[in-house]
């Protein structure tokens, strides 16, 4: 699949703007601050109706106006699918070939994109919950049944916090309602956790040797999702429920003393291991930063097999920094296969035929020119 055009509307700096795209690869050049980001991210929310920088929508639209709206006509195996996402103070409305979808989860995965930005560097040595963001937006791209039970997931923890909460410090909670809220939490729970556990399945089908062959066949990359429960993925559904339960019951008092739910997917972690040592703890900053990368080429081609198309990919200010060993094993990966959406602040030292053959387009105070 590949997009080919945008137009945005009221979006961050852009007042209106209209581009059409190559199918292969296309670099936004500019100094910073000039509306290089801007652009990537609104490919990256007219897919994921959110943005990677931020979750306050009303930061999107531009200052004093009322709403933002982003437009992609994107080509796809069986014809062109026009996308539309407007953004109000009143939430959002998304389009799929001219229709309103009722759900957003209906919404998202018609448009499918890998981002690859600076901060996902940081996946490895950054804080659980980066790498919790990650499974979550991977996953919904080509799981709506996810999505709904992540948001299903989400409701039911806010309302069992809020509960704990309101006993915070007692000794005990005998209360129906809890009870209730605990037995709907342990099947969304259950569920969201069997999903992501098939996930890193896959996605250590494709890393691994992605990675092997990034480090020069010296490397062997494992990667582990860490539920904080310590289930077992190769229990049954019922079993991982009657387990969890069992984990629930025996933090009760902690919980109450803390006032918050302490067992479930929104404190498990992912780990990565390359030839057994932890990457995280022990590993170099390159060994890091190509874990990173093998991840990343792992999504395009995990996509791929899901979807039976490649996803558009969204390089933001990340190609400098990468070595040019990593640069050259990215770019001769996606060459031909991938749309790519480049940005930079010179293409100088970017020596790579992928780029010579780029549409260029030349940023500057939150206009676009094409050319050289």
């Amino acid at each position: 699949m590949f997009i080919e055009s945008l137009e945005l509307t009221n979006y961050r700096n852009y007042e209106s703007l209209e581009l059409s795209f190559s199918k292969t690869i296309n670099v936004l050049i500019g100094e910073n601050a000039q509306g290089k980001t801007n652009i990537m991210e609104s490919i990256y929310v007219l897919s994921m109706a959110k943005s990677h920088r931020t979750s306050n929508d009303k930061e999107l639209i531009r200052w004093t106006e009322e709403y933002g709206k982003i437009k992609g006509d994107v080509l796809k195996k069986y014809g062109r699918l026009p996308l539309e996402l407007t953004l109000s103070k009143k939430g959002k409305k998304a389009k799929v070939n001219h229709l309103e979808q009722s759900r957003l989860s209906d919404y998202i995965g018609q448009l499918n994109v890998v981002m690859f930005a600076p901060e996902d560097l940081h996946l490895v040595k950054g804080s659980p919950q980066v790498r919790r963001r990650f499974l979550d937006m991977e996953i919904g791209q080509i799981s709506p049944v996810y999505l709904h039970d992540l948001l299903t997931f989400q409701k039911l923890l806010k309302q069992r916090n809020h509960l704990l909460k309101m006993h915070q410090g007692k000794s005990s909670l005998n209360d129906v309602m809890f009870d209730v809220y605990t037995d709907q939490y342990i099947q969304a729970a259950v569920s969201v956790i069997r999903k992501r556990f098939q996930f890193m399945e896959l996605l250590q089908k494709w890393a691994e040797p992605i990675h092997f062959g990034i480090s020069r066949g010296l490397e062997k990359l494992e990667v582990r999702y860490n539920p904080v429960s310590g289930l077992d993925q190769n229990k049954t559904f019922n079993q991982m429920a009657d387990y969890l339960r069992q984990k629930l019951e025996a933090s009760k008092s902690q919980e109450l003393a803390r006032g918050v739910t302490l067992t479930g997917p929104h404190r498990d972690d992912l780990q990565f291991f390359v030839n057994g040592y932890d990457v995280q703890t022990y590993g170099s900053q390159g060994q890091q930063r190509t874990t990173a990368l093998s991840l990343k080429l792992a999504e395009i081609e995990l996509i791929k097999q899901e979807v039976g198309e490649s996803p558009v990919l969204l390089l933001d200010d990340v190609l400098s920094e990468l070595d040019d060993y990593r640069q050259s094993h990215l770019l001769n990966t996606i060459q031909g296969e991938v749309q790519t959406f480049v940005t930079t602040t010179s293409v100088d030292g970017i020596n790579h035929e992928t780029i010579t053959q780029a549409a260029i387009y030349n940023v500057k105070q939150g206009h676009v020119d094409e050319g050289a």
